[in-house]
């Protein structure tokens, strides 16, 4: 059953040998001078590139980064050198190639002013809390991505793999983070990348090896490169723990917030004119955001119809278009 999928996904008259993926990915093998020179020149654009479409908010300009970000290359290498089980220099590569974008998106932040709200930029909050989807999409496209350089004729698919997976956007966001001395964001898109970074190798370890491009040793075991196997499990654990913590804590502040809105609404329901604009949690409160021509009903009743609904000891804020702030306080209080 598994050698007919393979058949069918892979097959042999497609399948590129050991030696064109090994010219491809590995940049100590072949001409090295002009392949470092062309790796890093691309990533230093690309994060510069990446670092503007951050900044500008602009998603085309991130996207360009995204085509032509070279960062996967050295990545995929090591899933071609951990199933060979060669050393090829490839983690150090991606190492130092880390530690150049973050270094650009530090300096680019320069730009911002200092009362900048990060979280008011889409490219930098959609990077900043990673959930258990952004794995799932991240394994599927590493996937694509080995199946696209192992196979001779898909290889017209890399561009929309290099745009599908995020390696240089996060890095910049999370260096531009650390300019602005937001650590706790930065640490959110470094998880996005690492959770990345390990899905496409995991992918491309399962994909070359199953194409047989391990060791003869590695074959005769039964399970290529056992040990790094093992240890890209650990780590994949290691990744899918918080990013499923994180996904479960947004659900359920997504739930609290819709249940929080339905309460303010119907707490407002007689008076004629008055709405509810928005509610949002923010540091452990909920902000209920509502527009009334007149004034409001006793903020009691509204602590009343949400016990039951959110956790109690959840502090609640009523802000008003007129710029009235109201703590109607503390739910089960």
């Amino acid at each position: 059953m598994i050698s007919t999928v393979r058949a069918r996904v892979l097959p042999a008259s497609q399948r590129r040998s050991l030696n064109e993926l090994t010219e491809d990915l590995d940049l100590s093998s072949g001409d090295t001078t002009s392949k470092r020179s062309a790796f890093w020149t691309m990533l230093t654009l690309s994060s510069v590139i990446a670092s503007g479409g951050v900044l500008t908010d602009s998603t085309a300009t991130v996207i360009g980064a995204m085509i032509i970000a070279p960062l996967s290359t050295p990545i995929m290498g090591i899933a071609l050198g951990s199933v060979k089980r060669r050393r090829t220099g490839s983690a150090r590569v991606v190492l130092l190639a880390c530690l150049l974008v973050i270094a650009v998106g530090m300096v680019m932040s320069v730009a911002l002013p200092s009362d900048y709200d990060l979280l008011s930029n889409s490219q930098i909050s959609s990077r900043t809390s990673p959930g258990l989807m952004d794995l799932i999409a991240a394994l599927a496209t590493g996937f694509a991505g080995a199946v696209a350089l192992a196979r001779r004729d898909v290889a017209a698919v890399l561009p929309g793999v290099a745009i599908a997976i995020s390696l240089v956007p996060p890095l910049v966001v999370a260096g531009v983070c650390l300019g602005h001395l937001s650590g706790w964001l930065a640490a959110g898109a470094l998880v996005l990348f690492v959770s990345n970074l390990f899905a496409l190798v995991f992918g491309g370890m399962v994909v070359f090896a199953s194409l047989g491009y391990g060791t003869e040793a590695d074959k005769a075991a039964g399970r290529p490169a056992r040990r790094t196997y093992a240890a890209m499990a650990l780590l994949f654990v290691v990744v899918f723990v918080p990013l499923t913590a994180n996904t479960v804590v947004t659900f359920l502040l997504d739930t609290w917030t819709s249940r929080t809105k339905d309460a303010a609404e119907h707490w407002l329901a007689e008076v004629p004119g008055a709405s509810v604009t928005s509610v949002d949690a923010t540091s452990r409160t909920m902000h209920v955001h509502v527009r009334s021509p007149g004034d409001l009903p006793p903020v009691e009743s509204l602590l009343d119809r949400l016990e039951g609904q959110i956790p109690d000891g959840i502090p609640v804020v009523v802000d008003t278009s007129r710029g009235q702030r109201i703590d109607a306080g503390v739910v089960g209080g």
